[in-house]
């Protein structure tokens, strides 16, 4: 991975099967997650889950490799050892989110 490359890690197997348990994104997200001053969990900048084509994944951003080594040899072996699909992300831009709904009343 260069420091200018997001990697993509999807929850499929190199032949095709679904990766178990099925939460596996979240923990190894929640393993590098801190809270932040309003109590909620935040994401590590370099190491977080998303939803691409309708399909979870863990995407890699740039420089996790030089900023966190440990992490990232952690992360890479995992994804290694259980054969799963890594890729260059090669989408054009992602998408912004207009709002936070967290912050709406509930039944909004």
């Amino acid at each position: 991975m260069e420091d200018d490359d997001r990697l993509i890690i999807e929850g499929y197997q190199e032949d095709g099967r679904k990766f178990r348990p099925s939460d596996w994104i979240e923990r190894i997200s929640g393993m590098l997650a801190r809270y932040g001053p309003d109590h909620r969990l935040r994401y590590a900048r370099n190491v977080r889950p998303c939803i691409i084509n309708g399909e979870k994944c863990l995407v890699l951003e740039r420089g996790l490799k030089t900023n966190d080594p440990e992490s990232y040899a952690f992360i890479m072996e995992f994804a290694r050892s259980n054969r799963l699909k890594v890729q260059v992300d090669r989408r054009e831009k992602e998408l912004p989110v207009e709002r936070d709904r967290r912050d709406e009343p509930v039944g909004a």
